[in-house]
């Protein structure tokens, strides 16, 4: 299989080795390389291998460490409603039956401290998106650049969700007892339990839920900050970001 260079070639070159050779290497180094160099500047043949990776590193560190400062914040969470962490779905009959019988107060403060505990848990997402981003190979930095509007959010979920989960879970344990979580869930859930003609007592596992949730919430947010870097101008903050992105 043919390396790719240190540099990128011209697009001019691969269609005249392509047009001489015909061999399958050079079919594959034609897919690995024309889609980059079409949709580049004039400037992109300047452009080596290391400098497309480098300015995908950019775009992502900016997309997460945004997204994570943004979902640490005050209502973070809590007011966004492609994020916001609701009932559990598998209780959500819980909430109905208790805002049926007036307790929408005890329920509804139970919901904020779910989203608190997620945007407690997600100030420490920036060092594990950070960490991933720092491996990022050639080979990953073309597949991201000529993929979806999501790839890069795909390849960092890919990277860094069960290591999310591994840090979620001691610092949502330790949000949801800050925020006095179960102060609310407990009576809660009793109050629930407690009523007549119930098959079956629930109690999910909030730890799990909210951790889930709250690294759900954290790619959406990486997802949007990715479609911005590739869609608008304004958002490719650096000089590399404005080079390798250029259409």
């Amino acid at each position: 299989m043919m390396k790719i260079p240190s540099k990128l070639i011209p697009i001019s070159a691969v269609l005249l080795a392509l047009s001489l050779c015909g061999c399958a290497d050079m079919m594959t180094a034609m897919n690995t390389v024309t889609p980059f160099l079409a949709n580049s500047s004039a400037n992109s043949s300047s452009l080596s291998n290391t400098d497309v990776v480098n300015g995908l590193k950019q775009a992502l560190s900016i997309g997460a460490t945004n997204s994570a400062s943004y979902l640490s914040n005050k209502n973070g969470f809590y007011s966004n409603p492609k994020v916001k962490i609701p009932f559990p779905s598998e209780v959500q009959k819980v909430e109905q039956k208790l805002r049926a019988i007036g307790l929408d107060k005890p329920v509804d403060s139970f919901i904020l401290t779910l989203n608190r505990a997620a945007e407690t848990a997600a100030k420490e997402a920036a060092p594990v998106f950070i960490s991933a981003i720092k491996q990022m190979s050639i080979k990953d930095g073309f597949t991201i650049l000529t993929g979806g509007d999501n790839a890069a959010t795909q390849y960092l979920q890919s990277k860094t969700n069960n290591q999310l989960k591994t840090s979620f879970s001691p610092i949502v344990a330790r949000a949801i007892q800050k925020t006095e979580l179960t102060k609310y869930w407990n009576p809660v859930m009793t109050t629930y339990n407690n009523l007549p003609f119930l098959s079956s007592a629930v109690n999910p596992d909030l730890e799990a839920y909210v951790t889930q949730k709250a690294i759900e919430g954290l790619f959406v947010m990486v997802a949007q900050e990715e479609k911005k870097i590739r869609d608008n101008p304004a958002s490719r903050t650096t000089d590399l970001l404005q080079r390798v992105f250029a259409k």
